[in-house]
């Protein structure tokens, strides 16, 4: 299994996605997907400040209602052309990340959770009802998809699904530079402990708002491209619904993975889809499933995974390590002995 590992196993699944078009029988397959992969943008920015930073953020799918009610509002009340909504809804998101996360990350633990989630009401409420800005309960028909960049135009499904990979591709690398960096490092450093960050000279308020901003901005990235592909947005979008669904499929994947999110996501959403044909019975089967992997495998697919390789390469390690002793070892040579005359 270690060629699946590293850019190898990484160039694999790049070209799965690159295929999927081929394989899928009809562009309904390739919209599922194509916001199965927009989910898994915004559940990355999730286990940036959960999974990497301790964080645990209820408002996360509120921010991408942001996202993509900043394109939503921009494109067909101000007729703002798509990709210039697109850059402003990060910067929007942004922004309001920052001061809520000011106010939240003052809290610890549960606190800063039952917070957040307060956020997240507020938030959507401030959709439902502002009509004025936000069309209300009606919400906001006719976006339009993104214009095209040259050559490419991006008005069929398949254009669309190609888009949205090729900006989750971007998104992983991204995320993969940040926390493998030393920023990254005090990310994980705060997760472990906040007195030990501190002794290390980490700006504790700093570093948590600093990952907070990322993570919303990537849901405010994810909720833009929502806006474009599905062209039509409502209150519920910013409901804890949502939340919950990126909750789940961080959980599942694996917490505190780069794989995870994504591993999460696909897989949830390829479940989901398969027990369709049940209707309103799916959850009996699904839910059952779920709680018994969060029972046996609490990190998660990816992180189980991880953790039984490291236990092996250790074992391999301390096995490699007695025998090469056991080798080193010289024989003491047997006693003569006395002679007699």
């Amino acid at each position: 299994m270690r060629w699946l590992e590293g850019k190898t196993g990484w160039a694999l699944l790049a070209l799965v996605a690159l295929l999927f078009p081929l394989f899928a029988q009809n562009n309904y397959l390739i919209s599922v997907a194509t916001q199965t992969f927009i989910m898994a943008i915004a559940a990355l920015g999730l286990n940036l400040i959960t999974g990497y930073t301790g964080q645990f953020n209820l408002a996360h799918g509120a921010f991408m209602a942001v996202g993509a009610y900043t394109v939503g509002i921009l494109t067909v009340d101000h007729q703002v052309p798509f990709w210039i909504a697109f850059l402003l809804a990060g910067c929007v998101t942004a922004l309001l990340g920052y001061f809520v996360g000011l106010l939240s990350l003052r809290l610890k633990g549960h606190y800063f959770s039952i917070f957040t989630l307060c956020v997240s009401y507020i938030m959507f409420l401030l959709i439902e009802k502002w009509e004025s800005l936000t069309h209300g309960p009606v919400g906001i028909m006719g976006i339009p998809a993104p214009t095209g960049i040259g050559p490419l135009q991006f008005g069929t499904p398949l254009s669309q699904y190609y888009l949205v990979l090729a900006f989750l591709v971007l998104g992983i690398w991204i995320m993969a530079r940040i926390v493998r960096s030393l920023l990254g490092r005090s990310f994980m450093a705060v997760r472990n402990s906040d007195e030990l960050a501190e002794a290390l000279g980490i700006d504790l308020m700093r570093t948590k708002t600093l990952s907070f901003v990322l993570s919303v901005v990537y849901a405010g990235f994810a909720g833009a491209l929502y806006a474009g592909q599905v062209r039509f947005l409502g209150p519920d979008l910013a409901s804890e619904v949502v939340t919950f669904d990126l909750v789940m499929f961080v959980l599942v994947g694996g917490v505190g993975t780069l794989l995870g999110p994504l591993v999460g996501t696909v897989l949830v959403t390829y479940l989901t889809q398969s027990l369709q044909f049940l209707q309103d019975y799916r959850m009996v089967v699904f839910g059952p499933l779920l709680i018994a992997l969060i029972i046996f495998m609490p990190d998660g697919l990816v992180g189980t995974w991880l953790k039984r390789r490291a236990r092996r390469a250790d074992a391999q390690a301390s096995a490699a390590k007695d025998a090469a002793g056991a080798t080193a070892t010289p024989i003491a040579p047997a006693k003569e002995g006395r002679s007699h005359a």
